[in-house]
Formats: C-alpha cells, structure tokens, sequence
C-alpha cells in the first residue's frame, strides 16, 4: 500500500464490488485487532465472517474509500437499523456501521471523508439524518463522532451491547 503524497488526500468513495470482498474484509480485520491488541474490542467474530462480508458486499451494503488504487477504508451504509433504532420511524434517517481505516491512513482524513459522503448520500436520498452507534464506554471514538458533526442522541441498551445512538442532521432533499 503506497502512501499518499499529503496529509490529507482526498480518496474516490464508491460503492464495494466483489472484487473489493477481501480487501474490506481485510481493513475490518486489521482494524479489530489492533483494537483487541489495545484491549478494546470492536465487532463479534460472527459480524466478520468472511461469507457474510462478502454476502453483505453483494447486496450493495459497503463503500470504500480508495487512494491511487487502494482501498484504504470502508463504511457499510443502510437504510434501515432496526436493531439499534427500532425506536424511531423508517424513511428518516441513513445509517453508518463497521467504519473502519487502514493503520497506514489513520489521521488523514479518510474516516471524515467517509461519513462527509455518508451525510451526502442520505440527503440525496431525501432522509434527514445519518445515524450510527458505537460503545457508550468509548470515548475517544465518541469524540471523533461529535468532531464530525454527529451530536449524541440517546443511549441503548441493545442485548449485550450498552451503545451510545448519534446522529447528524442532513437536511434531506
């Protein structure tokens, strides 16, 4: 993977092919690991399974963020959450899950380009918000949300998972 020639490049989001199964599956991977290792655990063994990702980027769920021809991160994008939203009404809101970049591109932007085009992506498609969630314990990833223009919604308890619900205005189109 090269490195881009700024602090702050500005990658090609689209949406995942099959062909970009692995290298998802890869960033993901990485990205809970070097988590585990700092003991923070991300995602469940089984929202990782290979088949699943890949089934996932079939259906048209992840995007990428591509630089000089590398995947350098991915977000999936759904339209629905009534897992973690069941609460609230369908047709109002976008939701983000599994946002994760490479190591080699942390701190340059690409998680923010990532939820920038997310935000874009609702409103063109005429919901109001973009939604995520993310572990109530985990304060440092809240605080990249709220730098992101995500203010906090409520907090849920959903089976095991004790989460923290943001949520960022869209306006809609």
């Amino acid at each position: 993977m090269s490195l881009p020639p700024t602090r702050h490049a500005t990658p090609l989001i689209r949406q995942a092919t099959l062909e970009d199964a692995a290298a998802t599956a890869a960033l993901l991977h990485d990205a809970e690991a070097w988590l585990r290792s700092l003991g923070i655990p991300m995602w469940r063994p089984d929202e990782l399974d290979t088949e699943r990702l890949r089934s996932d980027v079939a259906a048209g769920l992840h995007y990428v963020a591509e630089i000089q021809g590398d995947v350098v991160g991915t977000l999936r994008f759904q339209l629905e959450d009534p897992e973690f939203w069941p609460d609230r009404p369908s047709g109002e809101a976008a939701y983000v899950h599994r946002l994760a970049v490479g190591r080699d591109y942390a701190g340059r932007g690409i998680g923010a380009a990532l939820l920038d085009w997310a935000a874009r992506q609702a409103a063109k498609l005429g919901y109001e918000w973009l939604r995520l969630d993310c572990e109530r314990d985990r304060p440092r990833l809240r605080a990249f949300y709220e730098r992101n223009r995500f203010e906090h919604h409520s907090d849920r308890d959903v089976g095991p998972f004790r989460v923290a619900r943001y949520q960022r205005w869209c306006g809609g189109a």
